[in-house]
């Protein structure tokens, strides 16, 4: 029989041993983490940019989407309706964005730019997707990061030595979201004949409202669409191995998951998620992807050496900004104060959210809720709950879809106010993604659907285009029905919408006014 001290000392190295394989698979490079910042950064500015196109429409009271329609929790724009006061809240992301970008203040800059993305979803959730959802969670995560520990100015600023990777909690945290988004989706996906049988991503792809770019030509490969879908399926199932392998093996796995979602870029119109799920992906970069690609690099060709002297003399421009807070001079006070309220918002989110989680002494959450209830109160005022992950799943939707909009003026003419048109139940074109201006229009296209009869969502819409809407001599609207056509996709009709079978149904049906609602029949019944 083993002495105790024999057995101590064997579970001390078996501890040691899988803390030492925990932390070589958990650990996370920090110049991985200074690309996985610039990234951000990017998506950020990119996403403000997109969502200003419709500015008016989704984010003032003056569109269809009023403040009374944002979600309860963290929300910045809930304290103003003034469109000015707003538009200047959007320029403040996409300022603190780029102070991001280049590693200035970056954990301040972080906890910003979490509370503003937080806060855009909140605004208006009826335009937003998965990649909202995923893109929160990473943020969430990456509050814990060392995002400035590399190729900053707070490196610059550093007086020692960058780590050259970290290991914590957080990198966890964030490697796992990964893995939990593809095994829990793989899972969803695992009772279903059309994924197991690889026929799913084929009828996908022939999703008119979805697909675009490169999308209707693979159309003409259904076999190799076949065989992709189900790669994309094991590796979903499998997707627990970015954990588990290391070095080039992993990386080798991290880099099929990226040609998917590249595939995904310029075939489905999916808006940000597929940028959204590499810079995720990227995470799992450890020191070999460096040192491989720096030897790839010298091999192409390229003058490392140089880049890395141009590198340290950009660098040395970091010094202009301030290290530290001014302490003196009377001209400094702007500047000063302007740091202290950057600092207090990072404190008063920190604290915040330290009340609601501990308890009801600040009467922020109900007497009567226990733990579990505050922390899903908490999840949700923040927007970083779990979702179910079921993208495209379990079952893989094909149906595809269009809206038609019949609308009667005051002259009795019927119109599709939609598209544009003469009221009628036929195609609006061949693409019918290019009924929506920017991939959010789908999404909220889709909110309106579900809304019905009864929700606020088609409501607002109907009285906003009865409101908005003119004709060329000043006619004005009096009716709207809202209408959306499905069309079976089968294998048989991927690529031949003129064969499948379709149907209507009404969403809403609105009388502008003093008008009761009315049914409007096309031109062609009326004759």
């Amino acid at each position: 029989m083993s002495d105790p001290t024999t057995i101590t000392n064997r579970a001390a190295r078996a501890g040691r041993v899988l803390y030492g394989g925990l932390k070589r698979r958990g650990s996370i490079d920090t110049r991985t983490l200074a690309v996985f910042r610039m990234i951000v950064a990017v998506l950020i500015v990119g996403d403000v940019l997109s969502r200003s196109r419709n500015f008016h429409f989704y984010y003032t009271d003056d569109g269809a989407v009023t403040a009374s329609m944002a979600s309860d929790g963290l929300n910045v724009f809930a304290y103003t309706s003034d469109p000015t006061i707003i538009a200047a809240l959007f320029v403040v992301h996409a300022l603190v964005a780029l102070q991001l970008l280049v590693g200035y203040k970056t954990r301040v800059a972080m906890v910003i730019s979490f509370v503003f993305v937080i806060s855009l979803d909140q605004h208006n959730p009826l335009v937003t997707s998965y990649a909202d959802v995923l893109f929160r969670l990473l943020l969430f995560w990456a509050l814990f990061l060392p995002l400035g520990e590399r190729w900053s100015i707070d490196a610059v600023h550093r007086d020692r030595e960058a780590r050259t990777s970290v290991f914590s909690i957080a990198t966890l945290g964030a490697l796992f979201q990964m893995i939990a988004m593809y095994v829990i989706n793989g899972y969803h996906k695992s009772g279903e004949e059309l994924w197991t049988g690889g026929e799913a991503t084929p009828l996908i792809m022939g999703l008119d409202d979805t697909t675009f770019l490169l999308g209707e030509t693979m159309r003409q490969f259904p076999e190799l669409l076949q065989l992709g879908g189900l790669t994309w399926y094991y590796m979903l199932l499998y997707g627990w191995l970015l954990f588990f392998l290391t070095g080039r093996l992993r990386l080798v796995f991290a880099g099929m998951f990226v040609v998917a979602h590249a595939s995904f870029a310029v075939t489905v119109r999916i808006g940000a998620f597929p940028y959204v799920a590499m810079a995720g992906l990227l995470l799992f970069a450890q020191g070999e992807f460096w040192r491989d690609l720096d030897r790839l690099a010298r091999l192409v060709g390229v003058p490392v050496d140089r880049l890395h002297a141009a590198a340290g003399r950009v660098g040395a421009v970091a010094l202009v900004f301030p290290r530290h807070i001014p302490t003196a001079g009377g001209e400094l006070w702007t500047r000063r104060a302007v740091y202290t309220g950057v600092y207090g918002v990072a404190a008063f989110l920190v604290v915040a959210l330290a009340l609601l989680a501990v308890g009801t002494g600040a009467g922020v959450v109900p007497a009567d809720e226990g733990p579990k209830e505050q922390v899903e109160d908490v999840a949700y005022d923040t927007m970083i709950y779990q979702p179910e992950w079921s993208i495209f799943a379990p079952i893989p939707r094909t149906t595809d879809r269009y809206h038609v909009f019949a609308a009667q003026t005051t002259t009795g003419e019927r119109i599709d106010v939609y598209n544009d048109r003469e009221f009628t139940f036929e195609r609006p074109g061949k693409e019918l993604q290019q009924q929506y201006g920017t991939y959010r229009e789908r999404f909220y296209m889709n909110s309106v659907r579900r809304a019905g009869d009864t929700g606020s969502a088609s409501l607002a819409l109907a009285e906003h285009l009865c409101e908005t809407w003119e004709g060329e001599d000043g006619e004005e609207l009096t009716h709207v029905n809202m209408y959306y056509a499905s069309e079976d996709v089968t294998l048989e009709t991927i690529d031949s919408p003129e064969d499948r079978d379709r149907s209507t149904q009404v969403i809403y049906r609105h009388g502008c006014g003093d008008h009761e609602p009315t049914v409007i029949n096309p031109p062609s019944l009326v004759e």
